[in-house]
């Protein structure tokens, strides 16, 4: 599941962009897609100690 969840986020960030058409706040979104992956580690970590 966590190699899923990677490859969507990598996917996500490198071409989210063209994909989805997010030109005007590209860098808004990348930023968001990469703290909601920062947090979601750090969520999941906890849950699992």
């Amino acid at each position: 599941m966590a190699a899923i969840a990677i490859i969507i986020f990598v996917g996500l960030f490198s071409f989210g962009g063209e994909a989805f058409g997010w030109v005007a706040y590209e860098a808004d979104v990348r930023l968001a897609l990469f703290l909601t992956f920062v947090l979601g580690i750090i969520c999941g970590m906890r849950v699992k100690s």
